[in-house]
């Protein structure tokens, strides 16, 4: 068993999989899951576990070189805008429906318990090298 990092088999085998530029998106439980990315659903209760702890969790296991959430955050969710502004710098703001589209081609979903709007965000995959 592993000592450290994400325990999760499903998450941690669909994470060693990943290729640069592959899109994984992050959602709270109500964001539609589109059919065709494989989904590792988390979701245990509402809030449990958060948004930031699973994406804390997978900023630590993953090479970001991109990132993008929903322009709605701002408003609607001001305390998961300010965890994205400090854990993702460079992050791209597109209107939400645009982000459900972009999430098609995601590679992988993982689904939180989140239970507050807007709490998404799509990250690309890059190198470590």
């Amino acid at each position: 068993m592993k000592k450290a990092g994400i325990l999760n088999r499903h998450l941690s085998g669909a994470l060693a999989e990943l290729g640069h530029g592959d899109g994984v998106l992050v959602c709270d439980a109500g964001m539609p899951v589109p059919e065709g990315p494989r989904v590792v659903d988390l979701a245990f209760r509402a809030g449990v576990p958060s948004f930031a702890e699973v994406l804390d969790g997978l900023l630590a296991e993953l090479v970001v070189e991109g990132a993008t959430a929903a322009t709605e955050v701002r408003e609607a969710n001001a305390e998961c805008a300010a965890l994205l502004g400090l854990r993702l710098p460079a992050l791209e703001l597109v209107p939400h429906e645009r982000l459900k589209e972009l999430s098609a081609g995601a590679r992988l979903i993982v689904r939180t318990g989140e239970a507050r709007p807007y709490a998404n965000v799509l990250l690309r995959c890059g190198v470590f090298f």
